[in-house]
């Protein structure tokens, strides 16, 4: 029983090694391995048929009284449907696609609000949604513009800062 123990907690050390020092092993190699550490032969996917190859088997060796062979068959079987489910689990993470991030320039067009009011010479600040999030800008216009006026965006000068002008209606 101690050794099943010991491969589960062998495999639990091997996986939080994979989770942190993830692509160092990789990177050690340089494409002389060319993907075997892809796929089936992952780290995380290793430590998740280890784990449950030791715990599986200490599990079945301590409830019943089968012996080593019935404990080690089991365990095996545990392990490889545990390092199947990782490996299908690790694909559909790494198919996850995000939204591209929001740019200075997708703000061209867009309303807001001024915050703080906008002088004919100089900056105000002004609230604008950029990615469904509420963000405050530096902004300056052409002629004065009032707290509390409805703006568009006409130009994007900064990552911090916009041209707007007031709404015409």
């Amino acid at each position: 029983m101690t050794i099943f123990l010991g491969l589960g907690i062998a495999g639990i050390v091997l996986l939080a090694l994979s989770l942190i020092f993830g692509g160092i092993l990789e990177g050690l190699f340089d494409g002389v391995l060319d993907g075997l550490f892809d796929g089936l032969l992952s780290l995380p996917v290793i430590a998740g048929f280890i784990s449950m190859l030791g715990f599986g088997g200490a599990i079945v060796l301590g409830s019943t009284g089968a012996g080593t062979f019935v404990a080690t068959v089991i365990g095996v079987t545990a392990g490889l449907v545990a390092a199947w489910l990782t490996w299908k689990l690790s694909k559909a993470l790494m198919r996850d696609q995000t939204d591209a991030t929001p740019r200075g320039s997708d703000l061209i067009g867009t309303s807001g609000s001024v915050v703080t009011a906008i002088p004919a010479e100089g900056y105000g600040e002004v609230l604008l949604r950029l990615g469904g999030q509420p963000v405050k800008y530096s902004a300056k216009s052409a002629a004065p513009v009032a707290r509390g006026t409805e703006i568009w965006v006409e130009e994007a000068l900064s990552t911090t800062s916009v041209s707007v002008r007031p709404v015409e209606r």
